[in-house]
């Protein structure tokens, strides 16, 4: 397995059209308005690029410490990636057999009928688990699948953000602070802070747009980042 790097991976994220501008806010699923977006579909979209993201959230896990028996995905924007993660990283294993791995899926709303064990999963993932989000704005959706998964008594050893937009939430807390109050570790293979300026580089949306990101990021961000020369 290829050892983790973080600037191929933010170039894997340019290359790929992950991240880029509107000339109007649009609101984002944690409901705030923003100038900027990530959205991974388009890789998510592609066997071929969702491979190599793949290997890519392997030697990332490796390489922070996280050896888990199951990858997750937080319903519904990683769910392709942590299934063909898990296919991949369960393939890998020297143990690897019938019965070695579970391959597991959550489901969006509970479902209301038939066994307890598939309210909330096709298939309950197994042993230490990690959760793989694609994209972390204030963490909801990531907090609340993992509260669902300790009430199905999963053992969670971490979690794997594929880009956080480095935002606080309404309380002022980031997602690393919420994911720590729940005693589970949080990792980003990127953040806004550095594709940003990489980005708006890149695709070079204009002043207007960079200054309403700048305050987006003087209002809730983790820390200010700075996109036009003054």
């Amino acid at each position: 397995m290829a050892n983790y790097n973080p600037h191929a991976f933010n170039q894997f994220v340019l290359e790929n059209d992950v991240v880029g501008f509107f000339s109007t806010p649009i609101i984002l699923r944690s409901g705030r308005k923003s100038n900027w977006y990530v959205n991974w579909r388009r890789v998510a979209d592609d066997v071929f690029l969702t491979d190599q993201l793949a290997r890519m959230v392997m030697a990332f896990s490796v390489q922070h410490g996280l050896n888990p028996d199951t990858f997750y995905g937080v319903p519904a924007g990683a769910t392709k990636l942590a299934v063909l993660t898990q296919y991949l990283w369960a393939k890998g294993d020297a143990n690897y057999g019938k019965g070695s791995h579970a391959l597991s899926i959550g489901r969006e709303k509970p479902k209301e009928h038939g066994d307890p064990n598939d309210r909330f999963f096709v298939g309950v993932p197994r042993g230490r688990v990690v959760f793989i989000e694609d994209v972390t704005t204030t963490g909801g959706s990531l907090l609340k699948e993992i509260d669902k998964c300790l009430e199905a008594r999963v053992e969670v050893m971490g979690a794997i953000g594929l880009t956080n937009r480095m935002e606080l939430n309404n309380d002022g807390k980031s997602v690393e602070q919420l994911m720590g109050e729940k005693g589970v570790p949080y990792f980003a293979m990127s953040n806004a802070l550095e594709l940003l300026p990489l980005a708006y580089t890149r695709l070079q949306p204009g002043p207007e747009i960079g200054r309403a990101i700048e305050k987006e990021f003087e209002e809730v961000g983790v820390q200010p980042v700075k996109l036009v020369n003054p």
